[in-house]
């Protein structure tokens, strides 16, 4: 996969891949590629947003031990 892929573009190509998997009518190898594809575009997807939320929001321990969240400006 290409990791230069921006978010927007990999999730359209993920809407895609659904669109003509739910259609029905793609042969079984090309089925299971797709589906190889998609589970990529998935875990790439979800990383791609795990590190915007890095970005945004700092999450530490609280003094209780459970994570509290700290907005990005606050952030040193």
């Amino acid at each position: 996969m290409d990791n230069n892929l921006k978010f927007e573009e990999a999730i359209a190509k993920l809407d895609d891949i659904v669109k003509r998997l739910e259609h029905g009518d793609v042969p079984l190898d090309k089925t299971l590629e797709l589906f190889q594809e998609g589970t990529a575009l998935i875990k790439y997807c979800g990383d791609k947003l795990d590190n915007a939320e890095q970005i945004v929001v700092k999450l530490a321990k609280g003094a209780d031990g459970e994570p509290v969240e700290t907005p990005f400006e606050d952030i040193e």
